[in-house]
């Protein structure tokens, strides 16, 4: 637990600040403390067995159990005209590893997995909590075509250096004319 009172950080008054500070290497006369207990993690409940105190331990994320973030999607097919219209909206709570700096360039890649996959890609923005792209992007292709293949996304840093740090994807069986809104969980890349 790091003291987070303007004494504990001189010139740090705003919380942005005081919660990058918590990211650095512990100080080696801190102890470590389980997230949301100020109980050192030694003496952690291990009741777990009997059904009560579950054990702090058990509610800290490994690397691949972390949020990641959620991407939010709409997707509407115009049958009329055969095209798949497919918007972008926001990306929410998006995390990024330490060696992409503190407010990379993000994009989001898109890609219809047909037998010739289409791709398409939003504009980069600045990282933060909640990234806002709305934007549209419309592929005139048939509904049929469509119904068996997976929309994917690839969360990726333009800067300071091109890399994937997240995808999504979402399959196509259900288009309809009617607009419908999605959430997606992102998770690791795959390797």
């Amino acid at each position: 637990v790091s003291d987070l009172r303007p004494s504990a950080l001189p010139g740090s008054l705003d919380v942005s600040r005081s919660m990058f500070d918590l990211r650095s290497p512990p100080h080696r006369s801190m102890k470590r403390y389980d997230s949301v207990s100020s109980v050192p993690s030694s003496t952690s409940s291990r009741k777990d067995s009997q059904g009560s105190n579950r054990s702090l331990d058990t509610i800290t994320l490994s690397g691949d159990e972390r949020d990641f973030g959620r991407l939010n999607v709409k997707l509407c097919y115009v049958s009329s005209v055969e095209q798949i219209w497919i918007t972008v909206l926001h990306c929410k709570d998006l995390t990024w590893p330490s060696n992409c700096g503190d407010n990379p360039r993000i994009c989001v890649k898109g890609i219809l997995t047909l037998p010739k996959p289409v791709h398409f890609k939003s504009s980069a923005k600045e990282g933060c909590n909640d990234i806002e792209f709305m934007e549209t992007f419309v592929f005139a292709i048939k509904l049929q075509s469509l119904q068996a293949v997976r929309l994917v996304f690839k969360i990726q840093t333009q800067t300071p250096r091109k890399k994937t740090i997240g995808e999504c994807s979402l399959a196509l069986r259900e288009l309809s004319s009617q607009e419908s809104n999605h959430w997606l969980d992102i998770s690791p890349p795959s390797k």
